[in-house]
């Protein structure tokens, strides 16, 4: 199944991992961790026999912070999140933009994890884990990461959700020549999923979606249009424009023939998007926010209707 995914390829079906299996996960790293210093300090030792006793505790000290602390570091930031034990689990470290994280974030993750899962056995770990309500621990919080499912269930459908009425044909202007397939392609996932993405994570990349089609058609969105709805109904008119193109091709050589068939209007080139002065564009009325369920309100990806 192909993933939406952002520019550095981290997948946007962004669902927040369990607790369970985030403890399998970091048993998992605990071990193989706790295997390598073991078999490392044991060489060490062996090698470094001739040392007094003060440099070889300070040796081991240093073993320790090196493999225990430096190494889960140092695999999370170069695999973008994904250590032993979360790759067996279907798990993975991201931003809470859903980008993937890099050295800041794996540092303070890791340093936090000293004190919430080391020192105290996970207890801090597992207690701050169930009050959050997307299950992120201490470390997560500080470094602004989250902790998702990777392997997460078949979409049953492909629906791309059509555009609010509102919005049908007011970009019937909008030059779409310079939109890559590739952006196509994010719209059209995020459309049909963006009803299973975390609704702040869904918010941001519609946000991120419709700036950049804003940005490849040289016209801006227009104020108090969602972005959601905008993509929606942008993704509708190049439907529309391809479905036209379509009909009125030729039989031989798909040269366009100079009359349309009947009842179907014959395609014409895309002007640059603008607003008529006489007809100014009014912003649409939004509902609220929706409240979420510790009392703040939180984005919306779905379409607001006008009043």
């Amino acid at each position: 199944m192909s993933e939406l995914v952002t520019g550095e390829a981290v997948a946007l079906e962004l669902r927040p991992a369990k607790l369970p299996s985030r403890a399998l996960a970091v048993l998992l790293d605990l071990a193989v961790a706790v295997v390598a210093y073991i078999v490392v300090t044991i060489s060490v030792v062996a090698a470094t026999a001739s040392l007094d006793e003060a440099a070889q505790a300070a040796l081991s000290v240093g073993l320790f912070v090196l493999l225990l602390v430096g190494g889960p570091i140092a695999v999370e930031t170069l695999s973008h999140g994904r250590s032993l034990g979360k790759l067996a689990c279907g798990l993975r470290v991201v931003r809470d933009d859903g980008g993937p994280i890099r050295f800041r974030h794996a540092l303070v993750r890791g340093l936090i994890g000293v004190i919430e899962i080391l020192l105290t056995l996970g207890v801090i770990a597992v207690i701050a884990s169930l009050v959050s309500a997307r299950g992120r621990r201490l470390g997560d919080v500080f470094a602004g990461t989250l902790v998702v499912r990777e392997r997460v269930p078949a979409a049953r459908t492909g629906f791309v959700p059509p555009p609010p009425p509102w919005l049908a044909g007011r970009f019937s202007a909008l030059d779409l020549s310079a939109v890559p397939d590739g952006l196509w392609l994010s719209v059209r996932q995020y459309l049909t999923r963006m009803q299973t993405l975390d609704p702040q994570v869904g918010w941001s990349m519609a946000q991120r979606l419709a700036t950049e089609l804003a940005g490849r058609t040289g016209a801006p969105v227009p104020p108090g249009v969602p972005p959601a709805a905008y993509l929606a109904a942008v993704l509708h008119e190049r439907q529309t424009r391809e479905a036209r193109r379509a009909f009125a091709a030729a039989p031989q050589g798909g040269d366009r023939p100079s009359v349309a068939p009947a009842g179907m209007p014959a395609p014409q080139e895309a002007a640059p998007y603008r607003l008529e002065p006489s007809e100014p564009y009014r912003p649409v009325p939004q509902d609220p926010p929706a409240e979420d369920r510790s009392g703040g309100s939180r984005p919306s990806t779905g379409f607001v209707p006008p009043a």
